[in-house]
């Protein structure tokens, strides 16, 4: 008992037990821990969502508001879907039409303590003029006015603070308008809840070791369906179900086959309410050991098990439970009597549960579980039943009487068991009367009226559920009208034809009709009769029939007729020429149509091919109607394909009569594609082909062409064939020189003395036979290589010339002047080169080499013998005369020579360098090709030392670096640009004048300075240099010059001044605004200045 309240103390401590469950009315709620799950809620209306019950959702929905709760407030239970109405809605909306449902109330279970009260059952119809809603209570029309709880918004009806007591039930929506009133199906609305198990102290449960033993939970009052589970001592130590231990989802127990010492504590039964989530538990039940002795060994004892009979919905799920105590722990197996477990069922919990998803109707039979130890065995059988929800074989349709017609409706259901039918008129249950039957689904009323007329329902239902289909009834009553079309129209017949005048108005009950001529009866003969829907029909007319005919339509509510013109004419011939002509692809033919007819009749020409009509505007021009005279029309067909041969047909269309002709075009041209080609035999280099014919299209096929294609050729090619001419009465031939082991396609080409038609479908992909390889190597040559290499290169073989797997080269050389040949295997297909070394071979000693081929079938051809020569090796002399110069601030000239006399002939040289600062693997290098000797180093960073290294290099490697030698970048060019630039402009120059840059301890010295300048809008650009500051500037041709002034050094030139600007100008004497210059010349003059700008310095 203590650990069962430190176990509800836990729980509450650490948010598990979040409040107490409310049981019903009546019962103890002492001792009860309430576990609530909030879970997240989605609903149309009121927060909450739905859950099928059974195999197919409702067509409506259920909304529960509870918002603190979501989706575990309410439950769903919606079986197949119940109604069904033969139109989902009307398309006409002019006309009236009795409710039709479009959304039907669903079962609903609504949780007892949900947070807001509110349940909503959704209704809605369509219907003309618009329907009016009541609800139904257990077959009792709700009364809404008097229950301030109840609220009809549209047709759902909303119920606040709904209670078990006062609102559980079946609940239907009846819906009405002026054409009839229907009823949904039922919808049950429940109330879930979990009780609290009782206070009172359970007493403790005493067995000996290895006796089985039953924990009953006693459950208390719940709805709906609960889940079980055991708690052991504390929580959240949950009993773990196993072959010894089982917890029943039936009665709640838990069992133990075989007791143990580990077994003995406290177990606590948890419930759980699978709709609102709540949860309690039971008070604690001791179990204890007997200290009597240890239970001896006894056979299986089954203590659950299913049901003698198990019912279940098709396509639900079935769950069998069958747990045995004994000792040894018993094993369960399950077998079905007279078959087989379907495959699809699993085995759960130590075999104790069978189950089996989706269950069908051959599922159902008898089953067995066994319980079996050393000491004995024992079973259980039960019977599995399967049943389905009635489902619509056959429906209702709205239908149309005329007052007096019978009426018969058939509805048909499946069902297991079988259905019952019922049938309702306006909600109301219909009785059968002196008009009115009812046999197995099937209603009969004869001579209806307009009391029948109304909203029709057939209820199909057994004991699992019912569902509905409804129709409505009109009967209809009007005199006889026509269609506007109907009331006056002229009817043009040929002579010798058939005529029918239609006379259909409508009407009910249905017209008597009657015909005259003029003012005469009509009369009936073998020729003129009146048809049974009330046309006229005349045979064989002629001029006698011409005249007006006036058709009469009567009945009790009054009568209406119309008129109608014959005119009888001539009958119209047609003439198509020419009948049948043959003609060559290309070619092009007229035919003509001309038609002999009344002259008082248009007429109109079509033309067809095959029976289908020509379209001119998509036959590629071939096609051309041509229109000479009112009488007669002709088609043009250009450029004639094969395609277009066949039976052309000309057919002429008058108000009275439509005739037509054909005329046969025969089209000879190129032959079809051949059939398909077979490969009969296959070797190395031949392949046995055959071809059923081609068609001949018209003209004789004399020869065939057969081509093939491989991955190496360049599309088809024509292959040579033996025979070498194909005839065309043959259809096989030998293809011969193929290549061996190659992959081919074959396809064949007709041609006629016409031309060469397409080619055949390709025949499927073949490999020829393997055979020895027949292509030996070529351009066999040396390459450079390592001292005491001898380097041989050649051209790969070509996979198509490989003839077989296995493929490789023989490589064989000897020296010069020698006999024997040393070989070399290569197995690589597309190797292309081969080394040999050998540190006894000389430089450049020369060697025969020959180069030949293999595969699996054997050794092919050699190359012809070449002479190479091996290696000379890597140069082996360093470069001497290494000299470094400083040339700039970023750049250092290296210059060498190399001794001749060096084994292994360089192909250029590699110059490293690197800073002093920096280590030897840091170096930076440059290579030159050829006999170069010298290079310059760029992109150096100034007043850096740099040390310099030669080596040469050829395709062996490299040779040994030079004496490493030195050098110092000059220093930077002063960054002081000049400054305080004057000048005086006289006639065409301009004298300038700046003050000295002094460089900085890290610049240059000061070589002297540049003056740039140009004329605005050109990019040639001329420089004057001087040694002091100060320089006269020609201005030779008209036009605004553009200045500036550099200082240039050892390491560059320096910064650029401001840009002036001074235009040509030979007048007067002019000076620059910032100072006076001094005469340069004693002949100078002063000159006027027309324009100075000062600007900053840009690019040039």
């Amino acid at each position: 008992m203590a650990s069962s309240w430190r176990l509800i103390l836990f729980l509450s401590v650490t948010g598990c037990l979040s409040g107490y469950s409310e049981a019903p009315p009546g019962l103890p709620t002492a001792y009860a821990a309430l576990v609530r799950i909030k879970k997240s809620s989605s609903s149309a209306l009121f927060g909450s969502k739905t859950r099928p019950r059974s195999s197919g959702p409702a067509a409506g929905a259920l909304s529960i508001s509870s918002p603190s709760w979501g989706a575990a407030a309410q439950q769903y239970d919606s079986p197949v879907s119940l109604y069904h109405s033969s139109e989902a809605f009307k398309q006409d909306e002019s006309v009236d039409y009795g409710p039709v449902f479009v959304q039907e109330p669903d079962d609903v279970t609504f949780p007892a303590d949900a947070d807001e009260k509110k349940v909503a059952l959704s209704c809605e119809v369509r219907a003309r003029p618009g329907a009016s809603y009541r609800w139904l209570r257990n077959g009792t029309e709700l009364d809404l006015d008097s229950d301030y709880r109840y609220r009809l918004v549209a047709g759902t009806l909303a119920i606040s603070s709904p209670s078990a007591a006062r609102d559980a039930g079946r609940y239907q929506c009846a819906a009405a308008n002026a054409r009839g009133r229907v009823l949904s199906r039922e919808a049950a609305l429940r109330f879930a809840y979990l009780g609290n198990f009782s206070g009172r102290t359970r007493s403790a449960v005493s067995v000996r070791e290895g006796q089985g033993v039953v924990l009953l939970c006693s459950p208390p009052p719940h709805s709906p369906e609960i889940i079980y589970s055991w708690i052991f001592n504390e929580f959240p130590s949950f009993v773990a179900e196993d072959s010894r231990r089982f917890i029943s989802q039936e009665t709640g127990n838990l069992y133990i086959s075989k007791v143990q010492t580990s077994d003995v504590g406290s177990y606590i039964c948890l419930v759980k309410n699978t709709v609102t989530n709540a949860r309690v538990l039971s008070p604690p039940t001791p179990l204890t050991l007997r200290n009597d002795g240890v239970m001896g060994e006894y056979e299986p004892k089954i203590e659950v098990h299913f049901p003698f009979t198990v019912t279940a919905a098709k396509g639900t799920t079935v769950k069998m439970e069958c747990f045995a105590l004994g000792n040894p722990v018993p094993t369960i197996t399950w077998m079905k009597v007279n078959g087989y477990i379907p495959s699809k069922a699993r085995l759960r919990k130590s075999q104790a549960v069978l189950e089996m998803p989706n269950i069908q109707l051959d599922d159902a039979g008898t089953y067995e579980c066994r319980a079996e130890n050393s000491r004995g065995k024992n079973s259980f059988r039960g019977q599995l039943q399967v049943y389905t929800y009635p489902h619509w074989v056959e429906k209702l349709n709205d239908t149309h009487l005329d007052s007096g017609s019978p009426l018969r409706w058939e509805c048909k259901a499946t069902g297991k068991p079988r259905p019952t039918y019922r049938w309702l008129k306006n909600g109301a249950p219909l009785l059968p009367q002196s008009r009115v039957e009812m046999v197995n689904g099937v209603l009969m009323i004869h001579n209806v009226n307009q009391s029948d007329a109304g909203m029709y329902q057939c209820l199909a239902e057994n004991k699992y559920g019912a569902i509905y289909a409804s129709a409505e009834l009109k009967i209809l009553a009007s005199a006889p009208a026509f269609a506007p079309n109907q009331l006056k129209k002229t009817i043009i017949v040929t002579k010798g034809r058939e005529v029918v005048i239609e006379c259909k108005p409508q009407g009910s009950p249905k017209p008597t009709i009657s015909w005259k001529k003029g003012d005469k009866a009509v009369r009936e003969n073998k020729r003129i009769a009146i048809l049974p829907d009330g046309s006229l029909r005349i045979l064989n007319t002629s001029k006698s029939d011409e005249g007006k005919y006036v058709c009469h339509g009567e009945n009790v509510f009054g009568s209406a007729e119309i008129i109608a013109s014959v005119l009888v004419k001539e009958p119209t011939r047609i003439e198509l020429t020419p009948k049948k002509t043959e003609l060559t692809v290309g070619e092009s033919i007229v035919l003509n149509c001309k038609a002999i007819h009344d002259a008082s009749l248009d007429v109109t020409f079509y033309w067809t091919l095959k029976g289908q009509p020509i379209d001119f505007e998509k036959e590629g021009g071939h096609f051309e109607s041509i229109r000479a005279q009112a009488s007669s029309a002709d088609l043009m067909i250009r450029n004639i394909l094969l395609m277009h041969a066949g039976r052309y047909g000309c057919r002429v269309q008058t108000t009275a009569d439509s005739v037509s002709d054909e005329a046969e075009l025969l089209v000879r041209g190129p032959p079809g594609p051949p059939g398909i080609v077979i490969v009969e035999e296959i070797t190395e280099s031949t392949a046995t082909l055959s071809w059923s014919p081609a068609a001949d299209n018209h003209s004789p096929i004399s020869s065939y062409n057969l081509q093939a294609r491989s991955p190496f050729s360049l599309g088809w090619q024509t292959v040579k064939t033996v025979p070498e001419v194909i005839t065309g009465d043959m259809e096989s031939a030998v293809a011969v020189d193929l290549n061996p082991w190659v992959e081919y396609e074959f396809r064949v080409v007709a041609t006629n003395p016409i031309g060469t038609g397409d080619p055949s479908t390709p025949s499927r992909m073949i490999r020829t036979n393997e055979a020895v390889p027949k292509t030996a190597p070529t351009n066999v040559s040396g390459r450079s290589g390592r001292r005491h290499e001898l380097v041989i290169a050649w051209e790969p073989v070509s996979e198509e010339f490989q003839n077989g797997e296995g493929f490789g080269y023989i490589v064989a050389f000897r020296p010069n002047g020698t006999r024997g040949w040393k070989e070399k295997m290569v197995t690589s297909s597309e190797a292309s080169k081969f080394i040999y070394r050998d540190e006894s071979v000389p430089p450049l000693t020369p060697f025969e080499v020959k180069v030949g081929v293999y595969n699996n079938k054997g050794d092919g051809p050699f190359s012809p013998i070449v002479v190479i020569c091996s290696a000379e090796g890597e140069p082996s002399a360093a470069p001497t005369d290494v000299k470094a110069t400083s040339v700039s601030v970023s750049e250092i000239l290296v210059a060498w020579k190399h001794m001749k006399e060096s084994l292994g002939r360089p192909q250029g040289f590699e110059v490293g360098y690197r800073k002093d600062t920096e280590q030897e693997a840091a170096a930076e290098t440059v290579k030159t090709r050829g006999n170069e000797s010298s290079v310059i180093l760029t992109g150096l960073e100034g007043d850096t030392l740099y040390h310099v290294t030669v080596r040469a290099y050829n395709g062996a490697g490299y040779g040994p670096p030079s004496s490493e030698v030195s050098a110092t970048t000059k220093k930077s060019p002063p960054s002081q640009a000049p400054g305080n630039l004057r000048w005086e402009q006289q006639g065409s120059q301009v004298a300038l004048a700046w003050e000295p840059v002094t460089p900085l301890a890290n610049e240059s010295e000061v070589l002297g300075y540049k003056v740039f300048y140009r004329q605005e809008g050109h990019s040639n650009i001329q420089v004057i240099e001087t040694q002091k500051p100060q320089a006269v500037v020609p201005l030779s041709d008209a036009g605004l010059y553009i200045i500036e002034v550099r200082v240039y050094s050892e390491g560059g030139d320096g910064a650029a001044s401001s840009q002036i600007r001074v235009p040509a100008y030979a007048g007067g004497k002019i000076t620059s605004a910032q100072s006076t210059l001094h005469p340069l010349s004693t002949a100078s003059s002063s000159i006027a200045v027309l324009l100075a700008m000062m600007i900053p310095s840009t690019s040039w």
